[in-house]
């Protein structure tokens, strides 16, 4: 397949029409500078940067609306954006077109505490939200690590270290606003907590990744802050008696909100980029909550599971800053480890599967890491099933580069073998398109490209994106692009 030139080519390869009513409709909110279509051209991704051809700041559903109706009408492609922090390709413009940036679209609608609900448009951030909601009683549960935009969230139906207690993006939205192909706006449900009406529209554009719609507006849950919140960083001798640690809690109903797994390569990178005493070995970051009594006898229970499981070196935090010193270096695992090989690139996999094969799909998959030579640091969210290795590459190595991308391939075919899914959060994109067919059959995938066909049939919305279509497949391969 061909690859686009990641080399810029001149201004102005939009067509003047389209040009000049965007430049109408928005003033100095639409661009073709060099500079700016570079910035919306990558994300966190290991693929080179692909820039659109012009950039749209949109500021409400009708502009997105307006603008889509434009570019319709020309038949240029639409890339929505939102913080950049995907890692999958997601927003790369692999066939030019217009990015639509929803940062500007930043407002916190309605705070509705009695629906516990909150009304946002696409480019709120979630602390953004969670300042909002600050001395409301209630927060915003879903936490991806970086300080995504809720927009994009629902796209790649993120979730994160909360996901345990409280649920990925996709189990925390009421209704969406979107904006279709042809510019038509839709709702996709009202704001009553569950439906029987019709077909789930709010869940066939989570995790569409801006291939269906342009997601505009959004409508979420919120929730109680807990009476008590106990936190918890324990040492294992390997990562299997970890992983099976966390599962025994599940099975005896131990409510934990959070459960974080690293292993001894992570808590190296720890130390070194937060300049923590952390012992590097297998390490569970443990959270639980609910009322002071039920926090202490979740606390008691927990320490017994662990300690029969082999957990040792117990540090234990109640209070609010003494659970940001042990969780913020968690929280800072995925920049601590690209700094392990300074000038690699990352490769990020995110796989999950059924909790009664995680802990042999984690340990076969330190073991592959081990037998290819590659330094490969692995964490992830337990709890759920969902775990990440992140493949440093020299990519200018390409015997290193081949075998990062086999290893990225065996993680995410063994997780599809034990029954589980080759992404668990970070989305399709244009590296997993392959893996689709695989995981949900032919008839499955088949389904997939109709829908998009039905809803997009130019294939104007992000194309080459989540499904391959005989005139929008991706034109970088993964191998390419490392």
């Amino acid at each position: 397949m061909e690859t686009r030139n990641p080399t810029l080519g001149p201004i102005g390869q939009l067509p003047d029409a389209l040009a000049v009513g965007l430049t109408t409709l928005l003033g100095d909110r639409f661009t073709q500078n060099r500079a700016i279509r570079e910035q919306h051209g990558s994300d966190e991704s290991s693929y080179p940067c692909m820039p659109p051809d012009a950039v749209a700041w949109p500021e409400s559903t009708d502009e997105a609306s307006r603008i889509m109706r434009l570019c319709a009408k020309y038949a240029t492609p639409v890339i929505p954006f939102g913080a950049g922090s995907s890692v999958e390709g997601h927003v790369l413009a692999l066939h030019g077109g217009v990015c639509l940036d929803m940062s500007r679209m930043n407002k916190v609608l309605s705070i509705d505490t009695q629906d516990l609900s909150c009304r946002v448009q696409a480019g709120v951030t979630r602390e953004t939200l969670n300042s909002a909601l600050a001395g409301t009683g209630y927060f915003f549960s879903v936490d991806p690590g970086a300080d995504a935009s809720l927009g994009g969230m629902v796209a790649t139906g993120a979730s994160g270290t909360n996901t345990v207690r409280y649920g990925t993006m996709r189990e925390n939205l009421l209704s969406l606003t979107v904006v279709l192909a042809n510019g038509e706006v839709i709702r996709t449900a009202q704001r009553a907590r569950k439906s029987s009406a019709g077909y789930n529209l709010t869940q066939l554009f989570a995790g569409s990744e801006g291939t269906l719609g342009l997601i505009t507006e959004v409508v979420v849950k919120v929730h109680p802050h807990p009476e008590a919140v106990a936190a918890a960083v324990v040492n294992f001798p390997d990562v299997r008696s970890a992983v099976n640690a966390v599962i025994v809690c599940l099975q005896v109903g131990v409510p934990l909100a959070r459960a974080e797994l690293l292993d001894a390569l992570s808590i190296q990178a720890i130390n070194a980029h937060s300049h923590t005493e952390l012992a590097e070995q297998p390490t569970l970051f443990l959270e639980f909550c609910g009322s002071k009594v039920q926090v202490a006898e979740q606390a008691t229970t927990v320490k017994d599971i662990l300690a029969e499981h082999g957990g040792h070196g117990f540090q234990w935090a109640d209070r609010p800053e003494e659970r940001r010193r042990l969780w913020t270096p968690r929280h800072h695992a995925y920049f601590a480890c690209l700094q392990l090989r300074p000038g690699s690139r990352a490769v990020s996999t995110d796989a999950c599967v059924p909790l009664s094969r995680l802990a042999d799909c984690v340990a076969q998959t330190l073991d592959d890491i081990q037998a290819s030579g590659l330094m490969a640091p692995l964490f992830g969210h337990v709890g759920d099933g969902n775990f990440h290795c992140v493949l440093l590459v020299d990519t200018a190595n390409a015997e290193e580069v081949a075998s990062a991308e086999a290893l990225a391939h065996r993680i995410a075919q063994r997780a599809i073998v034990m029954e589980g899914t080759c992404t668990g959060e970070h989305g399709v994109g244009m590296h997993k398109i392959s893996y689709l067919q695989e995981e949900h059959g032919p008839e499955g995938a088949e389904l997939m490209r109709r829908i998009k066909q039905a809803l997009d049939p130019l294939n104007l919305l992000n194309p080459g994106k989540v499904v391959a279509l005989p005139s929008g497949a991706s034109r970088c391969k993964p191998s390419e692009a490392l």
